[in-house]
Formats: structure tokens, sequence, C-alpha cells
């Protein structure tokens, strides 16, 4: 019974690109990034910073460095009154070492973890999410007051979602499964 709820949240899902005009409860925001809290990384090191923008201005300003007039992206961030923007944090000794010694940067790929449980405790709790990847960094460090020398990765923008569930395209598992040797 568990699986078959997992299975539909994660069916139900999605990058949502337009949101209605209400703010999101504190106890929800609260249970999302407990939810982050809880994210398994590499030797614990748990790698990351979350910075909540849900002030107005700043929030404005956030998505204004997400956009761009030219390429006519990610104009919708200004609808999402929650941004989550996630700071990469130096990793511990451990999962340095075993980065070094695997040549892997283990916080890229906690930071994947946690943003992918951001997201599934969003949807579970009735909200839209869509992680953007594409932004003026030294903007956001600029008016979030992030350290130059930290690196942002991904800002979450979160809201609840003026869009219907569409159906997922995705390849055939059998185009991205094999078992026991790689197949293409």
């Amino acid at each position: 019974m568990l699986m078959n709820s997992f299975y539909n949240l994660v069916s139900s899902r999605q990058s949502d690109r337009a949101f209605l005009p209400k703010g999101i409860e504190d106890e929800k925001l609260q249970r999302i990034l407990a939810s982050a809290q809880l994210a398994p990384s590499a030797c614990n090191a748990q790698p990351w910073h979350f910075v909540v923008v849900n002030e107005t201005d700043k929030r404005l300003q956030i998505a204004d460095a997400m956009a761009s007039k030219v390429l006519a992206m990610n104009h919708f961030t200004k609808q999402a009154p929650v941004q989550i923007v996630v700071v990469e944090e130096k990793a511990n000794i451990s999962s340095s070492f075993g980065g070094w010694a695997k040549s892997k940067h283990f916080p890229h790929i906690d930071i994947g973890i946690v943003a992918s449980h951001i997201c599934l405790a969003a949807a579970d709790e009735g909200l839209g999410t869509c992680m953007i990847g594409w932004f003026d960094e030294k903007k956001i460090k600029n008016i979030l007051s992030i350290p130059d020398e930290k690196r942002v990765l991904l800002v979450i923008v979160m809201g609840y979602s003026a869009q219907e569930t569409r159906p997922k395209k995705r390849k055939k598992l059998n185009e991205i499964v094999s078992y026991n040797s790689y197949k293409k």
C-alpha cells in the first residue's frame, strides 16, 4: 500500500510553470524543510544551506535574476510565492576524501537528492515546484548576501500550481534499464 501511494506521488509530481496568487502555509513549508533535513548524503555531510525567500521584494529580485529576456524563459518564477535557494556547502572530511579517491563531487549528488526530497514533500503537501538551474548566480548571491566563495546550484520555486497534471513523456523502461550488463 505504501509503495502505491509513493508511486502515485511521483506519477503526479511535475515541474509547474504557473502558480496561483496564494501564499504557502508556514506549517507546510516547515514540513517540507524538515523532509529536506532528513535527506541522505555521502558520509552524512549534508553539504547544503537553504535560503527561503518569501519576502515580495527579494522574491521578485531573485525572479529577475532567473529570467531571460533574450531566451524568453523563467518569467513564470515571479508567480511563485516561495523560492528555496540551494547553496552548496563544504563536504565533511570523509565525503571530501571519498570524492577525491573516486573522482566524484559528492555534494552535487547530495544536492540532487535533497532537491528531490523538497519537490516530493511539496507535492505531498499539494504544492507545485520547479527546479531552476538557469540564473545569474552573482546577482542572487548579491541579493541574499551569500559569500562569494559559495555556489548557488539550484533555485526551487514553489506554490499552488495553476496547471493541470500533465501526462509524463518518458523513455520506455526497456530503453533505460538493463540487467546484469550494460545494454543500449
